[in-house]
């Protein structure tokens, strides 16, 4: 056992995968080539004024999630890139997303700095419909991200390319968390996130094709709500179908309890032909299920909670 992975041990216990999205107020992507060392920002190619800017934020109000990125097929000579998503308010269906195209990874520290603090990025609107999928990639931070992560990125570019999607980019990306669900991958701007992915499941997840039971054992959710709400949302996905994904949502948190087992929780929702509605219900922890999982290291022992959903009552508005 000392020598297995997380991933494997994760799918053997039947770990669910839920409310395993991290919400942040915005999500920054840089491109920078590979190898990472296993603190990402320490890698060579990160220059020092970037490395300040992530400990900048760190103790910052405002929550960022900043990630190396890297795609040698998409990489423009003399250039680097840079994806900013920020988070909605109200009802939404993704972050909003910002490309920057910068001569040098040099300059994006203070470009970061002075679009994340002023909140100014609307000389960097994007083309709205490009889609961006990061797969962690990162084995120096975990060796099954390296194991499972690197082949199904592989994978992964092939089967968009063999379905045409030209609007679909796929890229790797240091550790995002969840290296459990390895291979693991987050999906924008919409921004989901997916666990334990193969070729079926992801062709699906592009498609949005297929017999939607899966979405049980691969959905980690969805960064704009929070962790209960995400337990919710998942079970929408499955009563309403692939219909679900075109909603634009938004959440409360009616009541909590202290210690986060007990949630009532209300998503609301605005369907493409303008009719609203929601759904209200409470979100548990079932002691029962609850998982002690470690790391790849045995480090560290985690107590995983498990979800279900009760009491669940749709309404209609008029």
């Amino acid at each position: 056992m000392a020598n297995s992975f997380c991933a494997l041990e994760s799918l053997d216990v039947g770990e669910d995968p839920i409310a395993n999205a991290y919400n942040f107020d915005f999500f920054v992507m840089i491109e920078c080539p590979t190898p990472w060392t296993n603190e990402a920002f320490n890698s060579k190619l990160v220059p020092e004024n970037l490395r300040n800017i992530v400990k900048e934020f760190a103790e910052s109000e405002i929550t960022v999630e900043f990630l190396l990125i890297s795609n040698k097929e998409l990489k423009q000579p003399d250039a680097t890139r840079v994806l900013i998503y920020q988070k909605p308010t109200g009802l939404a269906q993704g972050y909003s997303k910002y490309e920057l195209l910068l001569s040098d990874i040099a300059e994006v520290a203070p470009i970061i700095k002075k679009c994340l603090f002023e909140k100014n990025l609307d000389n960097y609107i994007s083309e709205p419909h490009t889609r961006d999928i990061f797969i962690c990639t990162h084995g120096s931070r975990d060796k099954c991200c390296a194991k499972f992560g690197n082949p199904f990125y592989r994978q992964a570019k092939n089967i968009v390319k063999g379905l045409g999607m030209n609007n679909v980019r796929i890229w790797q990306s240091s550790h995002f968390g969840g290296h459990r669900f390895a291979p693991t991958a987050i999906d924008f701007p919409e921004a989901r996130y997916y666990a334990r992915l193969d070729s079926e499941s992801f062709s699906s997840i592009l498609t949005r094709t297929g017999n939607l039971e899966f979405i049980k054992h691969i959905y980690r959710g969805w960064a704009i709500l929070p962790e209960a709400a995400q337990v919710l949302e998942r079970e929408m996905i499955l009563i309403s179908g692939w219909q679900w994904l075109t909603y634009k949502v938004d959440y409360q948190i009616i009541q909590q309890s202290e210690n986060g087992e007990f949630n009532r929780i209300k998503l609301n929702f605005l369907k493409p032909d303008g009719s609203l509605g929601s759904v209200k219900a409470d979100v548990l922890v079932d002691k029962v299920k609850t998982l002690y999982l470690s790391d790849c290291q045995r480090e560290i022992v985690e107590t995983v909670p498990q979800f279900y959903v009760q009491n669940l009552l749709a309404e209609v508005h008029e």
